[in-house]
C-alpha cells in the first residue's frame, strides 16, 4: 500500500493530459496509427459485450433436521433452509434481436438469469441451447422491442501467433475492462475442460468473472469466447484460454435455427493419438496424425472407406496434428455437404470423401429414477448412436446409460458416474430403461448390480 501511494501522483502525472489539449480520437487510417491508441476499436466493440448474471437456490440439508421430533422440540420450522448461489460471468451479443453467447458453466443450474448492458439496463434472459460438450451457451433478452449492438465472428483458423488480440469481460464484479496482448498458442488441445480440446492460448489478462466474454482480433471481430485460465492463485498469470470462434458459430446457429441441441457430423470411427513409439514402429518421421482405432458398421466412416490403422493426415486440406484437432475441424463442418479426408494406407496416401451427416439419436427413452433404490436421483438413457459418440463410449456399447445425477440422490452418494452402462440389476439383464424401471420397483434389502465403467465390468453389491 506504501509503495502504491507513492507511485500513485507519478502515474497520474504521466497518464493525464494537460488542462487544455485534449486527445484528438479518430479511427486509425493506417497501420502506423492504429499501434497509437486501441481506443476507437474498443468504442466499437464494448456495447456488445454484456455481463451475465446467474442464480439458483440451494437447500442445506442437515440429518437433524430431518428428524420431525428434533424440529418440534426445538421448534425449528419445517422445511429446508435455503441460500441463493450467485455466480457472475460475461457474455456476447451475436444477433440484434437479444441473443447472447456465453459459457455453459456461467447459467449451469441456474433458476434465474438475467443480462447487464454496458448502459447499466438489466434484463431477464431465457436459456435458449445449452452445449456442455463445447461448454457454450445461448440466452435471449426477454420481453426486447429494440435492436442491439453485436459483433461479427471473425475466422478463426486464420489466427496467427502473434496476432495481438484484447479480453473485454467483467472480471471480479469491478465492471467492464478491457485488456490486450498476443495470440500465445494456437489449438491447445491438453486443457481438458471440454469435449472439442482446440483452445486459443492468449496472455491477455483473464480473470474469473471474463468467463464467456469476447477475445476480438485487431479489426473488432469475435475471434473467440474466453472460458478458462491456468493460475495457481486463481488471478490471471498470462495463459488464458479462449474457444475459437468457428466453434462459437456453430453453436449459435444452432440456437437461431430453433434446435434445443447441438446437431454435429458424425464420423463413427474412434481416433488414436500416435506416439513417439507408435511413429517409430509404422515409420513415421514425428508423431501426428490421428490414427483409425476402430470403425462402426455402416458409419459415415464405413461408408467413405476408411479402414483400421488409417492414418488420417489432413481434412479439407488442413492439416491433423492428433485426435483432438480433428475432432475440432470435424466438428465445425455444416450438415449435408462432405468433407475429404487424406489418409496414409501402409505409407500410401489415399483421398476419402465423408459425408457429414448427424449420428442416428432414436429410441434413447430417457428415464428419471424417483423409486427408492440405489439409483434413486439417477437419469439414464438407452444407448444411441449419437449418445455413444456424446459420452464417448464403444460404438457397439448396449444397455442402458447413466446421462445425469443429481447432487443429493441416492445414486450419486453411492458412487455413480455419468457414463456408467447398466448391464445387470439382481441378474436380470438391463437392455432397456424400461427393464431398469421394473427392476427398481422391487423392493430389496440386498441390490447387485452389474455395471460397465470405462471399458471395465465391475459388480457392486449394495444394501436396501
Amino acid at each position: 500500500m506504501t509503495s502504491f501511494r507513492l507511485f500513485a501522483p507519478l502515474f497520474l502525472a504521466l497518464t493525464m493530459p494537460a488542462p487544455g489539449h485534449a486527445q484528438d480520437r479518430h479511427v486509425p487510417a493506417s497501420q502506423a496509427e492504429l499501434r497509437l491508441s486501441y481506443a476507437p476499436i474498443v468504442q466499437r466493440v464494448t456495447p456488445a459485450v454484456v455481463n451475465v448474471y446467474a442464480a439458483k437456490v440451494i437447500q442445506h440439508r442437515h440429518p437433524l433436521l430431518e428428524d420431525p421430533v428434533f424440529r418440534r422440540f426445538f421448534g425449528v420450522p419445517g422445511g429446508q433452509p435455503e441460500q441463493m448461489q450467485r455466480s457472475l460471468g460475461s457474455g456476447v451479443m451475436v444477433d440484434p434481436s437479444g441473443l447472447v453467447v456465453t459459457n455453459n458453466h456461467v447459467i449451469e443450474g441456474a433458476d434465474q438469469v438475467k443480462i447487464a448492458l454496458p448502459d447499466k439496463r438489466e434484463f431477464e434472459a431465457e436459456i435458449v441451447l445449452k452445449d456442455t460438450r463445447t461448454d457454450l451457451a445461448v440466452l435471449r433478452l426477454k420481453d426486447v422491442h429494440e435492436k442491439f449492438p453485436t459483433l461479427d465472428f471473425a475466422n478463426s483458423d486464420e489466427l496467427q501467433v502473434g496476432d495481438l488480440v484484447m479480453a473485454i469481460g467483467n472480471p471480479f464484479g469491478v465492471g467492464q475492462t478491457v485488456t490486450h496482448g498476443i495470440v500465445s498458442a494456437l489449438a491447445r488441445t491438453q486443457v481438458g475442460i471440454t469435449d472439442y480440446q482446440f483452445f486459443i492460448q492468449t496472455d491477455a489478462a483473464i480473470n474469473p468473472g471474463n468467463s464467456g466474454g469476447a477475445l476480438v482480433d485487431i479489426t473488432g471481430r469475435l475471434a473467440g469466447i474466453n472460458t478458462a485460465i491456468f493460475s495457481r492463485s486463481g488471478g490471471s498469470q498470462g495463459i488464458g484460454f479462449a474457444i475459437p470462434a468457428n466453434m462459437v458459430r456453430v453453436v449459435v446457429a444452432s440456437a437461431k435455427n430453433g434446435g434445443k441441441a447441438v446437431q454435429r457430423p458424425w464420423l463413427g470411427a474412434r481416433l488414436q493419438t500416435i506416439t513417439p513409439e507408435i511413429a517409430e514402429t509404422i515409420g513415421l518421421k514425428a508423431p501426428a496424425g490421428a490414427l483409425v482405432a476402430s470403425v462402426a458398421v455402416g458409419s459415415p466412416a464405413a461408408r467413405a472407406g476408411l479402414k483400421l490403422s488409417d492414418l488420417i493426415v489432413l481434412i479439407d486440406g488442413q492439416p491433423v496434428e492428433d485426435p483432438n484437432a480433428f475432432d475440432y475441424r470435424f466438428a465445425t463442418r455444416p450438415l449435408g455437404g462432405t468433407s475429404q479426408l487424406e489418409v496414409q494406407r501402409n505409407g500410401r496416401p489415399i483421398k476419402l470423401t465423408v459425408p457429414l451427416e448427424a449420428a442416428p439419436d432414436t429410441g434413447r427413452d430417457e428415464l428419471a429414477i424417483t423409486a427408492p433404490s440405489p439409483f434413486q436421483g439417477a437419469k439414464v438413457a438407452n444407448i444411441s448412436p449419437a449418445l455413444a459418440d456424446e459420452l464417448h463410449l464403444d460404438y457397439g456399447a448396449e444397455g442402458v446409460v447413466v446421462i445425469a445425477l443429481a447432487d443429493n440422490g441416492m445414486a450419486a452418494n453411492v458412487g455413480f458416474r455419468k457414463g456408467d452402462i447398466i448391464l445387470a440389476v439382481n441378474n436380470k439383464k438391463i437392455v432397456k430403461t424400461a427393464d431398469l424401471e421394473q427392476a427398481v420397483r422391487e423392493a430389496r434389502r440386498l441390490w447387485r448390480i452389474t455395471l460397465m465403467r470405462g471399458g471395465q465390468q465391475i459388480q457392486v453389491m449394495l444394501g436396501g
